[in-house]
């Protein structure tokens, strides 16, 4: 068989795809982060019927490209949450006006394959947009964001993605240097708030797009 991993995560994705469904999540598959970008541009944003848009951190948005395809898109009102030329007041503000948008793009830490998304968040912005705000969300996640159960998401995050996220991102947090989570006091800290999300509501607010590559952390 040619591409033997492809074809073991397109099964496992599969059932990740259908276990989300049975959680009410709409759900897309994907074989790369350039079919991710189409389903998203093509398939979900046009059916939303969105005049507003904006998004949260996320490696994997930036990667598919959606980011520099939707920024300076002139059929709707763009809330850009990742310009560098912002202040850090501007930024927080545009984050909070983010929360009322159309539609509000991210990733996700984790998903189990019961179907529940996993995060943790510095801010908040990301986890309160998908809980709650925004009238449609969209999920893009990478293969290497599946875990089996939720003490394996949780101890994932805190033992890889928190700390890689905080060298990345230039933190001065004790797991910046460790590598290892010291449960810090730091005023760097990006591990603040918990969301697990164990079904989307109402039903298909929240659209996953499960790519078969692995993105993001």
């Amino acid at each position: 068989m040619d591409k033997p991993i492809e074809q073991y995560w397109r099964v496992r994705l599969n059932h990740v795809k259908q276990a989300l469904e049975g959680n009410n999540f709409d759900v897309f598959l994907a074989d790369n982060s350039s079919e991710a970008k189409r389903v998203v541009l093509e398939e979900i944003i046009p059916n939303t019927e969105a005049k507003s848009i904006s998004w949260g951190g996320s490696m994997t948005f930036t990667k598919s490209g959606l980011y520099d395809a939707l920024r300076h898109d002139q059929r709707v009102k763009v809330i850009d949450t990742f310009d560098k030329k912002a202040s850090r007041e501007e930024m927080l503000e545009r984050r909070r006006r983010a929360l009322l948008v159309d539609v509000f793009i991210t990733g996700t830490n984790g998903v189990t394959e019961t179907g529940k998304l996993v995060n943790l968040d510095m801010y908040g912005n990301r986890v309160a947009a998908i809980t709650f705000g925004p009238k449609h969300v969209v999920i893009l996640v990478g293969r290497n964001k599946v875990v089996s159960d939720l003490d394996e998401a949780m101890f994932r995050i805190k033992d890889y993605t928190a700390p890689t996220n905080a060298m990345r991102l230039d933190k001065k947090t004790p797991c910046a240097k460790t590598s290892e989570c010291e449960d810090c006091s730091s005023s760097d800290r990006i591990c603040n708030t918990w969301t697990i999300t164990e079904k989307s509501f109402p039903e298909g607010r929240v659209k996953v797009v499960l790519i078969n590559e692995d993105l993001g952390l």
